[in-house]
């Protein structure tokens, strides 16, 4: 049983993590009711911690290839796994894995999904098509995205709206991948599927045809998702739009800086990110367009 006093520990924790490791997502934060925040924190410092321990960064910096992946893998699941069973085991981020999943019920499928992407990392993999890209995507984020929707109230059999919700980390991941190409090459990691030609950090064009490939997949799941969030209540719908909206951001932005995209690092900066959340919370009031999900990539069944 946790206390309030640990709970309260865990949380401001938290936070502290989720403010130095992503402003974004900290700012949409905001707009949910306290209690969705905090869990959504809680997970955050998780899915966080996993992420800087397998790659060898702090807080999403400075990322270096780690000589001992398969170790720090073997760390991340045992310490999971202690945690789901209710061990209090005295590192933060797995601590508040075990409150937020206890409190919402959040399945374990999702974690060992979002944990199996970790491993691939370790593993050197490189996706050689499309749908592997995809499906890496939906490892690390689309996964983290179903949680997210279980915190926000959506029902685990809820199927649809699940794969919606996935969709939306499928776009963000692919956000990010179009504007660290560059910076993940220079630490062994390649996230551009091979049968879409080779990635040269000194071919700006060719690095610029590929984001714009990225861009257009970014789009397709971010209009799948959009259809989910709007059933969803009004808070949790207006922060995802936000994150949505910034995050499509950042892939059209890249797309707009052509081949100067990686010279310095893509950002949406605070002023635009208000306008953003400003134009979501309109949008709140709007019924998407219907998105059929027949052609798009699916999360695996459990």
């Amino acid at each position: 049983m946790t206390s309030p006093a640990e709970r309260a520990s865990l949380v401001a924790e938290a936070e502290r993590i989720i403010r130095e490791g992503s402003k974004s997502f900290r700012l949409a934060s905001n707009l949910f009711d306290q209690p969705t925040r905090e869990r959504a924190w809680l997970l955050y410092s998780w899915c966080r911690a996993c992420d800087d321990l397998a790659d060898g960064q702090t807080l999403g910096h400075g990322a270096t290839a780690p000589a001992d992946p398969e170790r720090r893998i073997a760390f991340i699941r045992e310490t999971t796994d202690r945690a789901l069973a209710g061990e209090t085991v005295g590192v933060a981020p797995f601590d508040a894995l075990r409150v937020v999943a206890a409190e919402c019920g959040i399945p374990r499928r999702f974690m060992d999904d979002h944990l199996a992407g970790f491993a691939l990392d370790a593993q050197g993999w490189r996706p050689e098509r499309e749908d592997d890209l995809l499906r890496y995507c939906y490892h690390v984020a689309g996964a983290v995205g179903c949680m997210m929707a279980v915190i926000m109230g959506v029902a685990p059999d809820d199927e649809d709206t699940l794969d919606r919700a996935a969709d939306l980390g499928l776009a963000f991941q692919l956000a990010n991948i179009a504007r660290d190409i560059v910076e993940d090459h220079n630490v062994g990691r390649v996230y551009i599927p091979s049968d879409w030609g080779t990635v040269d950090p000194a071919d700006r064009p060719a690095l610029a045809r590929i984001a714009e490939r990225l861009a257009t997949l970014v789009a397709e799941y971010e209009a799948s998702a959009r259809v989910g969030a709007a059933r969803l209540p009004f808070r949790a719908r207006w922060a995802v739009l936000s994150a949505a909206n910034i995050y499509g951001g950042i892939a059209r932005k890249v797309v707009g800086r052509g081949p100067a995209a990686w010279d310095s690092r893509t950002v949406v900066h605070k002023p635009a990110k208000l306008v953003m959340m400003i134009n979501s919370l309109v949008e709140c009031g709007d019924r998407p367009a219907p998105v059929d999900r027949t052609g798009l990539w699916t999360r695996p069944r459990a």
